[in-house]
């Protein structure tokens, strides 16, 4: 991800928060030691108990930097609720926890209502990590697909109905197709990766999917569960479903191929990297937010544009010092080199790149606290 491409200030992915308490996950066992210069400097003492909230996408990586950062701050305790992206916001907007963990940046309208918690600057976008989104199925004996924007879109819009439809058949010559019903399945919690979803099936299938992008899901037909291991789960016991969710989730379930340009590219962080690289900032925002506007449409040879960014969502101005000192020191270990291979070896996200790190500490640097 190559955000110093772009012509904002020479900062970049992650910051500050709000404030409250977290309960600890408890493992305590050393990580890989750092090399990297943003993790060997000096840093001031940081313990007590910090919470955040929100997206389920981060759940695994956020496992692997909570357990490396109590590793070295052994007298902080950290919880994380994967209670979802919207959950994550509200509650950061609501002052009840010091980040929010987001598959989609802030609306405008809650970049406004943070100043409320965070002061005049408000809050900010930063994005920590980059995942593809696995369109995953139970079908016995079938490990991959190869599928349209137009066909996933008919496939969630209801329009296609069985797993031997000619829609599906035409993509997937020589696999044995079962009449089987296909369910489809969604999230029932307001979901940032259904608002990377739906903004994928929008851009490249608008004929198909007639719906806007957004983070509730707008069909009553279909099954849904909560967060994304619900979504999961759900698949998982029924054979025929199918739905979206991190791809870091689906476990043992199959999952597709999508078409870009004139090929079928399958998940790897490589690709979801390649995308994001190609994609340009949201404008009109602070200096040091970076909101991506990823190009879903994109025909770039081995991108996969149906991706997630998931950012923490933080203050630029901590009033109580032991927050802001937390909140720094924990961002600072997240974008470290260290931080981004612990998530991509628990969660198979795509590492940001040396010069993406380089900002994040630039604009880590520019939260003030007190």
């Amino acid at each position: 991800m190559k955000l110093s491409r772009f012509s904002r200030a020479g900062s970049a992915v992650m910051v500050g928060a709000v404030a409250l308490s977290l309960a600890a996950c408890g493992n305590t066992d050393p990580v890989a030691s750092s090399t990297d210069e943003a993790a060997d400097e000096p840093t001031v003492e940081i313990s007590g108990e910090f919470s955040g909230a929100g997206a389920s996408s981060q759940e695994s990586a956020m496992e692997a930097w909570v357990a490396g950062f109590q590793s070295q701050y052994p007298d902080v305790t950290i919880n994380y609720d994967a209670a979802g992206s919207g959950a994550g916001r509200e509650q950061f907007l609501a002052g009840g926890v010091v980040f929010a963990g987001s598959d989609s940046a802030l609306k405008d309208e809650e970049i406004a209502s943070s100043t409320e918690v965070c002061g005049p600057d408000g809050a900010i976008d930063l994005p920590v990590y980059v995942s593809p989104i696995a369109v995953a199925f139970n079908l016995p004996g079938i490990d991959s697909l190869n599928l349209d924007p137009a066909t996933i879109a008919g496939i969630f819009a209801g329009t296609i109905t069985t797993w031997n439809d000619p829609a599906i058949a035409a993509t997937n010559e020589g696999v044995e197709l079962p009449a089987t019903t296909i369910t489809p399945v969604h999230r029932s919690d307001d979901s940032g990766t259904t608002k990377n979803f739906t903004e994928y099936v929008a851009a490249t299938a608008p004929d198909v999917w007639t719906y806007e992008a957004d983070g509730v899901w707008p069909l009553e037909s279909g099954d849904s569960a909560e967060g994304t291991s619900g979504v999961v789960g759900v698949v998982t016991d029924t054979e025929g479903a199918v739905t979206y969710a991190d791809a870091s989730k689906v476990s043992e379930l199959g999952t597709a191929a999508i078409k870009v340009g004139e090929e079928f590219v399958p998940i790897s962080a490589e690709a979801a990297a390649a995308v994001v690289d190609a994609s340009p900032l949201v404008e009109g925002r602070h200096e040091h937010d970076f909101a991506i506007k990823i190009d879903r449409t994109t025909t770039e040879p081995g991108a996969y544009p149906l991706v997630l960014v998931s950012y923490e969502v933080v203050c630029l101005n901590y009033t109580d010092e032991a927050t802001g000192n937390f909140v720094k020191a924990f961002l600072g270990y997240i974008a470290s080199e260290e931080g981004q291979e612990a998530a991509a070896s628990a969660a198979g996200s795509s590492p940001i790149t040396a010069d993406t790190a380089t900002q994040v500490q630039a604009s880590i640097d520019a939260i003030t606290v007190g």
